[in-house]
């Protein structure tokens, strides 16, 4: 009864409205004294670890937001393998993994998602990851919230696409049809050495923003797709392991690699806590 109402209470919330309300607040830094207690209480209410933090006294940061898209000390996140190791580009839970089946990726037990939709509807572009491998990660209150590179790529492209604002939590995940491709999300696609990849970033309730370190804050454009192509000096390359942006109030992130370029490793399954830089997968 208390997971069916959670679920119906996000249909029921004015979503956009309080997701913007949320990120205003948590980068306004007028009331050092308030965000304090604020910062305070969410430490103590999710078990934030600020002994990972490179900043680690949690008032000497000026908003929260800041606080939330802390920078870790150095050393903490080592990169696993060598170039044909594709690493975990976040701190979090995997939700799900496996192969794309007929356009359609496994959200949970009963619930899928459409691949084409979650990519925007670009029949081109989801032809080229078509029965391709997937892993969703899930990034929970508690843990770092910035998104690196799983391996070196070539921005291609950034496509934002508007929608809802549903909680991705495992609660949602299991009982909102269609969860990863109904809410708003930045696709960010590259150009590997094992083909293209789609790192998604899906945005979700009281998520403030989310932010890409070519773009910065991604903002709205009304209820239209926009897609940003790169080439030439704007085709930035990324190293592996290298941020390429972070959630400011956490969500989930979709990778989406071409059939028969990555195989998962065999450890990573469903449930499974995983951190920045560790072993995911092999480059076939």
């Amino acid at each position: 009864m208390k997971d069916k109402l959670f679920v119906l209470s996000q249909y029921l919330t004015p979503q956009l409205a309080v997701s913007r309300l949320a990120g205003r607040l948590a980068d306004y830094d007028r009331t050092p004294a308030l965000k304090n207690r604020v910062v305070k209480w969410f430490i103590d209410r999710y078990g934030v670890n600020m002994s990972e933090a490179l900043e680690s006294n949690p008032e000497a940061y000026p908003s929260f937001n800041a606080f939330f898209t802390r920078e870790l000390k150095p050393g903490l996140r080592p990169l696993a393998g060598g170039d044909e190791t594709f690493v975990s580009p976040v701190d979090g839970a995997i939700s799900q993994l496996g192969q794309v089946n007929e356009d359609r990726i496994f959200q949970a037990k009963g619930q899928s998602f459409s691949l084409n939709e979650l990519l925007g509807d670009d029949q081109r572009l989801t032809g080229e990851f078509a029965e391709g491998e997937f892993a969703t990660i899930y990034l929970s209150p508690k843990d770092y919230h910035r998104i690196h590179m799983p391996m070196a790529g070539t921005l291609r492209e950034m496509i934002h696409i508007p929608g809802k604002l549903f909680s991705v939590n495992p609660v949602t995940a299991e009982n909102v049809p269609n969860l990863f491709a109904r809410n708003e999300r930045v696709v960010c696609i590259f150009d590997t050495a094992a083909g293209p990849m789609a790192l998604v970033l899906v945005g979700a309730m009281i998520v403030g923003s989310v932010e890409t370190v070519w773009n910065g804050v991604v903002v709205p454009s009304g209820n239209q797709v926009t897609a940003t192509r790169y080439q030439g000096e704007d085709a930035r390359t990324f190293a592996k392991g290298e941020e390429m942006g972070r959630f400011r109030l956490g969500s989930t992130v979709v990778m989406v690699m071409p059939k028969g370029s990555v195989r998962w490793n065999d450890d990573q399954i469903a449930g499974k806590s995983v951190r920045m830089g560790e072993a995911f997968g092999r480059l076939d």
